[in-house]
Parts: structure tokens; sequence; C-alpha cells
């Protein structure tokens, strides 16, 4: 009786262990297919969706850039952004082009923290696309919204230009300045002021100046331009820092 009584207890207490050890080796399994299932392949792309994009397409639409043009890396371009050569767009802008075309023309540049947009329709019938000509400067922290600047002009920083305004060639708006909706600034005048008024009529070496603004930022945005090639110049301070220690390079 004793005998058979404790053959019971062992033939129990074998078949539990053999089921708990079968769990652990269960679960161990089930821990080791998920780690394999959540391991991406090798060539799988890897996509940062945390990061902010540069370039968004809208629909059909998807910004165009110049192979020459400087596009800082935190600029956002949306739908119908064309940024043509020798162009620069800097830092924190936004140029959103969901509605209506914005082009920025050769040797223009926008500067730090611009939002640029434009609207379905001009409520003053003119062109609501924004369109930036050449040798155009626009000021840091600007506002423009369905607007045409002709060539060779200057927008001072602050400065916010509403629909259907236009800024004819050789002019000059001053910082913090409001150009209203419909207005127009002629040609070769410095306007200033919320809204923007007449001030004076420019000199011809004033005039002469403008052009040249936007050409020494075109040669700055080079040296920021060839820091966002695959090696970037960082190469140049490794070889210093060798000849500083005395490693043969």
């Amino acid at each position: 009786m004793a005998t058979s009584i404790a053959a019971r207890f062992s033939r129990k207490a074998a078949a539990s262990a053999f089921s708990g050890c079968r769990n652990v080796i269960a679960s161990r399994s089930f821990a080791t297919e998920a780690a394999k299932t959540i391991t991406p392949s090798s060539d799988r792309v890897k996509w940062d969706y945390r990061g902010q994009r540069k370039i968004i397409p809208l629909g059909q639409w998807v910004p165009k850039v110049a192979v020459d043009a400087y596009v800082a890396p935190n600029v956002v371009l949306a739908g119908q952004v064309t940024v043509n050569d020798g162009a620069s767009v800097w830092n924190g802008c936004v140029l959103r082009g969901d509605l209506n075309k914005i082009t920025v023309g050769f040797c223009s540049n926008v500067q730090e923290r611009c939002v640029i947009h434009a609207a379905w329709s001009s409520p003053t019938g003119l062109p609501a696309e924004t369109l930036i000509e050449r040798f155009v400067t626009i000021g840091a922290y600007s506002l423009l919204r369905s607007c045409t600047i002709e060539p060779e002009c200057i927008i001072g920083q602050h400065s916010i230009l509403m629909e259907g305004s236009l800024v004819e060639t050789h002019s000059i708006l001053e910082a913090g300045s409001v150009v209203p909706p419909g207005r127009r600034i002629p040609t070769g005048e410095l306007w200033a002021g919320n809204p923007a008024r007449f001030v004076r009529a420019l000199t011809h070496e004033e005039t002469l100046e403008i052009p040249k603004l936007a050409v020494a930022i075109n040669d700055l945005s080079k040296e920021h331009f060839s820091e966002f090639l695959p090696y970037s110049t960082a190469y140049l301070e490794v070889e210093k820092l060798k000849k500083s220690l005395g490693i043969t390079i």
C-alpha cells in the first residue's frame, strides 16, 4: 500500500515537473520567434518618422529644387514649390504651395524663419501665386502670401506682404513694413511703415547695390551647401587634428 502511494506521488511529481519544463521551453521558443519576427531585414529601408521632412509632395505636385540651389535641412517645401538655380532658402523657412504656385527665382534668397504661402485666388483679381523673381532678398521672419516681387528688390526683416501686392523692380521695403492687399510699390522707391508708405526715391548707387547683396548671400550659401555633401568638409578638421598629434596621414 505504501509503495503504491509513493509511486503515485512520484508519477505526479514527474508529470508536473515535465509540464513545467515544457512551459518554459515553449515560452523561450515563443520569445525567440517573436524576436525573429520583429528583426528587420538588412535590405529594408530605414525611415525616421520622428524627423522633419524637407520635401513634401502633395498629390501630383512635388517641390522642385535646382541642383545648385541651397535649401537648409530644416526647411519645409510642400506642394507646388520651385527653387531655381543659385537660390537659397535658409533655416526654418516654410514654403507651402498646397493651394497655388510658389517660385523662388535665380540667385534670390529667403532668409531664416520666413513663411511663404499662396491662396486659391486673389480678391484683387491679380495672380494668386507667389512669385519671387531674380536677385531678390527676403529678410528673416517675413510673411509673403500671393504676392509678386519683381527682379532686384529687397524686402526687410519682419515684413508682411498680403494678397495681390506687387513690388516692382529696384525697390526696397524697410524692415517691419506691412503691404496691404493689392498695394503696388513703384519701381525705384523706398517704402516703410504699417501700412507701407512712400519714403523717398532710391539713388542710382542704391539700386546697383541690390543685386550685389543677393550675389553675396549666394556666395555665402555655397559654404553652407558644401557642408551637406556626402562627406562635407569635416575631413579637413580631422587632417588638422592628425597633424597636431603627429599622426601620419
